[in-house]
């Protein structure tokens, strides 16, 4: 990029590059995007995702103050040149001295937005079998009735959402809401609900998870029922999980990719 450096940025500012017509970006979206990010002080580009050869998703709360409010309110498909001073690029953190960013610096990235993550999941209603637990939905997430529910000694996966993503494989990174109980009291025991989207790899989930989400489509939702010996065989006393539990899991598939 050329231009007259250092170039001092005074406030957040975003323009369109080129206009998509997408689904509009709010202030707490997961987007994937391509991106090419360039320090005012000298005009050298710090990062590129072109470069890596690869769009990144994540969440627009758990990323430097500018690119939320450079890219909120613009489109999937848009192509948004943002110009950001350092106090809402990396100041907070004394800059970045892995990047080359000093404290201070302002920061410019020309950005191209190519989708957004779903905020739950998307698909067919799939009505399960009798003798399940019920899962009922309220505006704080997913609830759950065990009922006269038998306890299963087996794993149980039922689709409640049939999504119409990608089929998950062993391998892929996932990103899920998700929230679990423990059978013998009802209690719910994690809550990954009001999270935007957890990332992570599914193989270094519990092996409920591994075994019950490959397979399934990415925009699914599903009950899980894992027996101890799929969830956690002695206990997990940062959860408060006892020994010998079974836990019940309600987890939304926003979406899965190859890790």
């Amino acid at each position: 990029m050329t231009g007259a450096w250092p170039l001092k940025i005074d406030k957040t500012q975003s323009t369109v590059l080129k206009k998509g017509s997408g689904a509009e970006v709010k202030a707490d979206s997961t987007v994937t995007l391509d991106y090419v990010g360039v320090n005012a002080r000298d005009g050298k580009v710090f990062d590129s995702s072109y470069k890596r050869g690869q769009a990144i998703t994540f969440p627009l709360q758990q990323v430097v103050p500018g690119f939320s409010k450079g890219l909120a309110g613009h489109h999937v498909g848009d192509q948004v040149l943002i110009m950001m001073p350092g106090s809402d690029g990396y100041d907070s953190g004394g800059g970045r001295p892995d990047a080359g960013i000093q404290k201070g610096d302002s920061l410019i990235f020309v950005v191209e937005i190519k989708e957004l993550t779903p905020t739950e999941a998307t698909g067919e209603k799939v009505d399960p079998p009798a003798g399940l637990p019920t899962v009922s939905m309220a505006k704080d997430g997913p609830k759950v009735n065990i009922g006269k529910a038998s306890k299963p000694s087996k794993l149980v996966t039922q689709p409640l959402i049939k999504g119409k993503g990608n089929r998950i494989t062993a391998n892929d990174v996932v990103t899920v809401k998700y929230r679990s109980w423990a059978w013998s009291t009802g209690k719910v025991v994690d809550d990954g609900y009001d999270d935007p989207g957890i990332q992570g790899m599914l193989q270094q989930t519990i092996p409920a998870w591994q075994e019950g989400l490959a397979g399934q489509t990415a925009g699914s939702r599903l009950l899980i029922i894992a027996p101890p010996n799929k969830a956690y065989p002695e206990g997990s006393p940062d959860k408060k999980v006892k020994k010998g539990e079974t836990m019940i899991y309600v987890i939304d598939v926003l979406r899965a990719e190859k890790g």
